[in-house]
C-alpha cells in the first residue's frame, strides 16, 4: 500500500473515532469555531482575576485540622505512617522525577504562584514552577468526553454562576496523588471527581471551595477551601522554571557549543561537580 492510500485510510479512521459532529461543526467544518462577535466584550464583564495569585500556606495546614480528610480506615493507617515519618525527619517525597502534582493536589498544597487567562470559551490557569502546571477549563458549553484519556489534571469544564466559576473535573490519572503535604498523600486510585467553586471573597482574596470525591480512598466527599492572595507588584511576576534543569550542568561541547550535560546522582542526590 502506498503512503498516500495509507494516509487517507488513517484520516478516515481518525474521523470515525471522533464521532458525529454537531450541526455547527458540520456546517463550518471546524470543531473549535472562532469566537463569535462580542465574545471578547463578554469577557470584560467577568470578575477581574488579573494579576498573580499566591497561596495562603499556613491556612493550608490549618484546613487539614478544621476540614479533616475522611480517609478510609486502611488509607488512614498509611497516612498516619507518613505523618510519623515526616515528624521524625524522614519525609517521603511524593513528587519526584518532575511529574506534575496534578489535580486536586495542585490547588490543595501549592506553594507557588499562578495566574488566570480568560479567553472566549476557556479559562486557563498557568502555574509557576514548570510547564506541567497548566489547567484548561472549557466554558464553551461542551460536555466531558464520554471516555476521557486520563491525565494528571483531568478534563475540566466550567460555567459561571454570577461571579463564581463552577468547575467540574474528571479523567484524572489514578496515579495522581490526593495529598495534604509534599510528604503525605495517597494515589487517588481512580474515579476521582472534583467540583470547585472559585470566587473573590474580597478585592484581592480568592477562594477555591473544593468538593473532592475519591471513592477508592475516601469514605465520603471531602469539602475544603483554599485561599489565595492577589499580588500586583512586579516582583511577583511568574518566571520560567524547568524541573529537570537542576539535573544538568552547563558545559561546552568539543565544538564550543553551550550544552547541558547530565549530573551524576548517587542515592538520589547530585554528585558535586568541578566547575
Amino acid at each position: 500500500m502506498n503512503r498516500w492510500k495509507r494516509a487517507v485510510l488513517l484520516a478516515a479512521a481518525v474521523l470515525s473515532l471522533a464521532g458525529p459532529l454537531r450541526a455547527e461543526e458540520q456546517a463550518t467544518g471546524t470543531v473549535n469555531p472562532p469566537p463569535k462577535p462580542g465574545a471578547w466584550a463578554a469577557i470584560a464583564k467577568l470578575p477581574d482575576w488579573s494579576g498573580v495569585w499566591t497561596p495562603y500556606i499556613s491556612d493550608q495546614d490549618k484546613r487539614i485540622r478544621t476540614d479533616p480528610v475522611p480517609w478510609q480506615p486502611k488509607v488512614a493507617e498509611q497516612i498516619a505512617a507518613m505523618v510519623a515519618e515526616e515528624k521524625a525527619g524522614r519525609p517521603k517525597g511524593l513528587f519526584i522525577d518532575c511529574l506534575p502534582e496534578g489535580m486536586p493536589t495542585w490547588m490543595l498544597i501549592t506553594h507557588n504562584a499562578f495566574e488566570f487567562l480568560f479567553t472566549p470559551g476557556r479559562v486557563t490557569i498557568l502555574g509557576e514552577m514548570d510547564g506541567n502546571r497548566l489547567r484548561r477549563i472549557y466554558t464553551d458549553g461542551r460536555p466531558h468526553p464520554a471516555d476521557p484519556d486520563p491525565t494528571f489534571h483531568g478534563h475540566s469544564i466550567g460555567h459561571w454562576e454570577g461571579d463564581t466559576l463552577v468547575v467540574d473535573t474528571i479523567g484524572v490519572l489514578p496515579q495522581a496523588y490526593l495529598a495534604v503535604s509534599e510528604a503525605v498523600g495517597i494515589p487517588n486510585n481512580g474515579d476521582l471527581h472534583v467540583i470547585e467553586r472559585i470566587h473573590l471573597a474580597a478585592a484581592d482574596v480568592l477562594h477555591d471551595d473544593l468538593e473532592i470525591i475519591a471513592p477508592h480512598v475516601l469514605t465520603a466527599p471531602w469539602k475544603t477551601t483554599r485561599i489565595y492572595f492577589r499580588q500586583r507588584a512586579r516582583k511577583y511576576d511568574i518566571v520560567e522554571g524547568v524541573c529537570l534543569q537542576g539535573s544538568f550542568a552547563e558545559r561546552k561541547d568539543d565544538k564550543g557549543n553551550a550544552v547541558f550535560v547530565p549530573i551524576p546522582h548517587a542515592d538520589g542526590n547530585p554528585v558535586p561537580q568541578a566547575k
